[in-house]
């Protein structure tokens, strides 16, 4: 008994981090795309850059930002990596568009 706990327990403890880990990731995906809404909303209601880069920054830490106009849309890309560990990186995207002019 006590050699089939021993064998399993690693495996066990191995799944639980990378479930958790996979949460977390879930988790900074959805502050990504949060951000990038809010970026592409103030850049349609005629805010700077600044501002936009600093609502994804205030919802989603460090990530690189790029906006650009597709005719009457104002579009941000998001990008960061997420950290599971110190072994895995997962590259993470979001994009968000508003309508540009709007109130």
């Amino acid at each position: 008994m006590a050699a089939e706990l021993a064998l399993a327990l690693p495996a066990v403890v191995l799944t639980l981090l990378l479930g958790a880990g996979a949460l977390g990731t879930a988790a900074k995906l959805v502050t990504l795309q949060d951000g990038a809404a809010d970026a592409a909303r103030l850049l349609g209601r005629g805010e700077s850059e600044g501002a936009a880069r600093a609502a994804v920054v205030a919802s989603a830490g460090s990530a690189s930002v790029s906006s650009e106009a597709r005719g009457e849309f104002i579009c941000v890309h998001v990008h960061a990596d997420a950290q599971i560990g110190r072994l895995i990186s997962i590259p993470l995207a979001a994009s968000s568009c508003a309508l540009a002019g709007g109130l």
